[in-house]
């Protein structure tokens, strides 16, 4: 497909060149494209305005409307990614390992750039300065192909930044578009293996589900998150209350939102009446055992789906177990290997949910919604990597490179 192959063209000469900058060149351009976002809100605000009104005429939920929604505090935001960027140390080039061999080689196994990194995400416009500015920290040339509900907003940021770019005597090129939403494109995107080196997508189980079937090119698998919350019999339950609800509550449409909950069946009459009217007064829909409807008149009955469901919604499916062992193996059942809490005081409970849950975040007293790249201390994050090959958990700027061995020597041959 030639606008395909015109874009991973240029992707290609454009990584060569990003790898010639120095530390010092790209927080320059990564600064420059940070103000260009903020003098241009009025400009981009406008974008997204035309996608929301669209968006919201077509019937989409509040969650994915309030991903889709940017307010000159959200484009600040993005901005200020860019400058937290700017302040995290340039991973590419670092010598991860050193040492000699007996016959005199000398080696290093240095940190470089993957090299074009493509992306594939949904409505969340905030996706595309994330993503741009930790391929470039990195010097990753990045092809980006958002959903086509943020195609102005999309389009806005990237033009953007790319004049940022050129007023810097940087690449445009770095970061660039497809613009083109026909999912004919997408697929042909999915199979772009001469020039992308690596695919990352971001949203639903079914974008991701497609990228991982479609594609032939290796895929990071990020995002879907239903991720779980147990109540062990130890819990410090005045605690409990406000992690469930912060967890469930302060930003439904996100992977690291609480969907599932677990209770033990020995504190769940102190817990679940109070823990109703709470989830009650933030209108959450819950769903649940026997035991749950008994003490939660609210509650309808939980099906077998619900228990592995990412509602992205106002909606939790509770249940009640006998013990740490039984939540373990609920658990490693129904999540996606993302994130998930126990609550408890017993210490001896908790190391063995840390160590028994299969995910790749698990917490002790902590809500899921750390789950972050900015609250791990990693800047903007590319994503939240959900398989173990190369990269798992938050995806930070180390996570975008590999690397390679740099070998020296003084004229030995091998016998």
């Amino acid at each position: 497909m030639e606008y395909l192959d015109n874009l991973g063209q240029k992707a290609v000469a454009a990584k060569y060149e990003l790898q010639k900058l120095s530390a010092t060149d790209k927080n320059r351009a990564l600064q420059a494209a940070a103000s260009a976002l903020t003098a241009a809100t009025d400009r981009i605000l406008s974008a997204n305005d035309m996608d929301y009104e669209t968006a919201a005429a077509g019937g989409m939920t509040a969650a994915l409307l309030d991903r889709l929604k940017l307010t000159p505090e959200r484009i600040e935001s993005m901005a200020e990614g860019l400058r937290q960027i700017v302040e995290l140390e340039d991973p590419a080039g670092t010598v991860m390992e050193s040492f000699d061999r007996p016959n005199g080689l000398h080696i290093d196994k240095v940190r470089v750039p993957m090299g074009v990194i493509g992306i594939i995400y949904e409505a969340r416009p905030n996706v595309t300065a994330d993503a741009f500015g930790l391929c470039f920290k990195t010097g990753n040339a990045v092809i980006l192909k958002g959903g086509k509900d943020a195609a102005h907003s999309n389009a806005a940021i990237v033009e953007v930044i790319r004049e940022a770019l050129s007023l810097e005597a940087v690449t445009a090129d770095a970061v660039q578009l497809i613009e083109d939403n026909d999912r004919v494109v997408t697929t042909a995107f999915m199979r772009l293996k001469q020039y992308v080196d690596v695919l990352i997508p971001r949203g639903g189980a079914g974008l991701i589900r497609a990228v991982v079937e479609n594609s032939t090119v290796p895929v990071i698998e990020t995002g879907t998150g239903n991720c779980h919350i147990f109540v062990d019999e130890d819990a410090d339950l005045e605690q409990a209350v406000p992690i469930i609800i912060n967890a469930k509550t302060q930003r439904i449409g996100v992977c690291n939102a609480c969907e599932s909950l677990l209770i033990h069946e020995k504190i769940a009459d102190r817990l679940l009446p109070v823990l109703g009217r709470a989830l009650q007064e933030k209108k959450v829909e819950m769903r649940g055992d026997a035991r749950v409807q008994e003490l939660i008149p609210e509650a309808v009955a939980a099906t077998e789906e619900d228990y592995g469901r990412e509602y992205l919604d106002y909606i939790i499916s509770m249940k009640t177990v006998s013990d740490v062992e039984e939540a373990i193996a609920h658990i490693n059942r129904y999540n996606t290997r993302h994130s998930d809490a126990i609550l408890t005081q017993n210490m001896e409970h908790a190391e063995r949910f840390l160590q028994g849950v299969d995910s790749a975040c698990v917490y002790v007293n902590v809500s899921t919604r750390f789950t972050d790249g900015f609250e791990f201390g990693f800047g903007a994050e590319i994503g939240i990597s959900t398989q173990k090959l190369h990269a798992r958990g938050p995806m930070g700027l180390k996570e975008l490179t590999t690397y390679k061995y740099l070998i020296r020597g003084d004229g030995q041959i091998r016998g």
